[in-house]
């Protein structure tokens, strides 16, 4: 298997941060801020941070609004229909979550404006329990290992995605609101923010239990700042209604994009939406379609 080239990453936030960013990287810079999930990345990996956008001051100094109305009922509907699906059954340890997903990530190189590479397939293949290794298959940068996820009592355990770990996670509301605070405030000094990424890592890599699902939206319902959008379009050109948010220190909008009528998750995008970074406003940074999920038996394999 191939690995990933040191050089051309993506943007060096967190919530960017795929499987492929955890390959080794040996060239060390200073880091601007924390990440998300620190303990799942190498020491090194934190010279992604580097490729980020270059701010002159903080964003976001006054306090976010408190959720949208609008917002708040968008995501219990989509609650409502994440409990109404079936679970995926009795999936085994020894299986693998498989998502197939059409991505574009902008590359930045120091005193120059991001740059924005065409959508390309990236396909992710993870072991159910966390304990096997798993694969990543990306166009254009082939093949690469997914190393076993920490364990239970092991750090970086509370942030892994594999589908044991999710069917842990609280099913009320409140319960997962509070989960999901206590964890992104042990990574990230803008918890709110760090919340909202969070449950983005969760519901775009892996496949998340109906009930678990239904709660993480409701736990959403309640972080200040998030808003909807109308009309939001994922990687694939596929229009939906989104959930969004604008990240405090970073001139970025995160939107979630679900299809209107069966509110599933279809993809979600990072947008510059103010004035101060490298990228002008309405850049589209970061934007992810799912395209498939299912389970099978070996990595490398698709349903």
């Amino acid at each position: 298997m191939n690995q990933l080239p040191e050089h051309d990453l993506p943007p060096g936030r967190h919530r960017l941060l795929k499987e492929h960013l955890m390959t080794e990287i040996r060239q060390e810079r200073p880091a601007r801020r924390p990440w998300l999930r620190p303990a799942l990345v190498s020491g090194a990996a934190a010279a992604a941070l580097a490729v980020t956008l270059t701010l002159t001051a903080p964003f976001g100094d006054s306090a976010p609004p408190p959720p949208s109305k609008e917002a708040v009922a968008l995501l219990e509907d989509i609650a409502l229909a994440a409990e109404g699906r079936p679970s995926y059954g009795g999936i085994r340890d020894d299986q693998f979550v498989y998502v197939d997903s059409k991505v574009s990530y902008a590359r930045h190189e120091e005193g120059e404006e991001a740059k924005v590479p065409p959508l390309h397939r990236l396909e992710k293949w993870q072991s159910v329990n966390g304990t096997r290794e798993g694969l990543m298959r990306e166009t254009g940068r082939g093949d690469w290992p997914l190393d076993p996820e920490p364990q239970r009592g092991e750090p970086g355990y509370e942030v892994t995605t594999n589908y044991r770990h999710l069917q842990t996670l609280p099913t009320d509301p409140d319960a997962m609101y509070d989960w999901l605070h206590e964890v992104a405030s042990a990574y990230d000094g803008e918890t709110e923010q760090a919340m909202f990424v969070l449950v983005a890592d969760l519901m775009r890599q892996s496949i998340v239990p109906p009930e678990q699902g239904a709660a993480l939206f409701r736990a959403v319902a309640r972080i200040p700042g998030v808003t909807m959008i109308e009309d939001a379009v994922d990687a694939a050109g596929r229009h939906g209604v989104a959930i969004a948010r604008e990240d405090p220190t970073n001139p970025t909008r995160d939107e979630w994009i679900f299809d209107r009528k069966t509110l599933t998750f279809l993809g979600e995008r990072s947008v510059v939406s103010e004035e101060g970074g490298d990228a002008e406003v309405g850049t589209v940074l970061s934007n992810t379609a799912v395209l498939r999920r299912a389970v099978v038996d070996e990595p490398g394999r698709r349903p």
